[in-house]
């Protein structure tokens, strides 16, 4: 139950971010490489990060670097897939990312059921 409220949290303080458009016009690259890190996107190429603005992609992707190993936390992994999140692979070769991948299969299991 505790996990629950947690993910849930995590989701409403989610919604609540700036934009990455915002983001870019502040020069906040770090921040927009955290935030699809920590919600489990897959990163952006240079290509896509230009079209926002004059990107600082060293900024950036060590952002998302942070956010990725905060998002590849296995203990949160079964909310994740139980919640309906779609899971992009971002873990994959990183110390925790087989256990979280198995973890986050079975709550996306239950969740389709």
């Amino acid at each position: 139950m505790r996990k629950i409220i947690l993910v849930l949290i995590s989701l409403s303080l989610m919604a609540c971010m700036a934009s990455p458009e915002q983001l870019a016009q502040e020069g906040n690259w770090y921040e927009i490489g955290y935030q699809d890190g920590v919600s489990g996107h897959t990163q952006r190429s240079v290509k896509n990060l230009s079209k926002l603005g004059s990107a600082k992609y060293g900024e950036y992707e060590q952002g998302y670097l942070e956010g990725v190993d905060e998002y590849c936390n296995p203990n949160f992994a079964y909310q994740i897939g139980l919640s309906g999140q779609y899971y992009e692979g971002v873990c994959e070769g990183t110390q925790y990312g087989q256990k979280f991948r198995m973890e986050w299969q079975r709550g996306w299991n239950e969740y389709n059921q």
